[in-house]
């Protein structure tokens, strides 16, 4: 892996996973903490990557999309880091990455939106994430509603979802081997914005 492009490496492993992963090769752990780091932890989908993913003009990244008024929203606005796990089990694989989280463009998050199923877009309008929920029958009903609200009209994107890209400067492999002598790689960005890369012991 050494002198490699830790992208063109991402690439091949999950490649590897969407051909071997029975459910969401995509899915990561998404951990974000307080202003007073304090952590918390979930599994969101990744919708895109790479050295210039699309929505910002610059280093490129991992990109989740999330309801901006979530817990997870409200942390990522005072603490604008996170750290993202990839762990394919089928694959004895992980990839560990760590960077600073920015918003996609307005233009990306409205585009992205636009391709999720019309189900998943009246999700996103009837949810107030991580709020506390009465009754089920009170969320059906609010889903409901914007149904019948957008019935025969496209549905705009909610002004409080949107996506944020992780820009990594960190990002570590991790491959199982006979045991417990796995093997390790870790990829720091330099001051420069290149790659240095480094075995560490398992």
């Amino acid at each position: 892996m050494q002198d490699k492009n830790p992208y063109d490496i991402f690439d091949q492993w999950l490649n590897l996973a969407k051909e071997n992963e029975p459910n969401d090769y995509n899915a990561m752990a998404l951990a974000t903490s307080t202003a007073d780091g304090r952590p918390s932890c979930r599994m969101v989908l990744l919708k895109g990557h790479g050295p210039k993913a699309q929505g910002i003009a610059h280093q490129g990244g991992f990109i989740f999309y999330t309801n901006l008024q979530s817990r997870k929203g409200g942390e990522i606005a005072v603490n604008p880091h996170a750290s993202l796990l990839f762990h394919w089990k089928s694959l004895r694989r992980q990839i560990r990455i760590e960077g600073k989280l920015e918003r996609v463009s307005e233009a990306t998050a409205d585009a992205y939106f636009a391709t999720r199923s019309r189900p998943s877009q009246i999700g996103a309008c009837a949810s107030d994430q991580s709020r506390p929920l009465d009754d089920r029958a009170t969320f059906e009903s609010r889903y409901k509603a914007i149904e019948t609200k957008y019935e025969g009209q496209d549905i705009p994107r909610p002004k409080h979802w949107s996506g944020h890209i992780v820009i990594p400067h960190h990002i570590e492999f991790w491959q199982d081997r006979e045991f417990r002598l796995h093997e390790r790689w870790v990829f720091a960005r330099d001051e420069h914005g290149g790659w240095g890369s480094q075995m560490l012991y398992p």
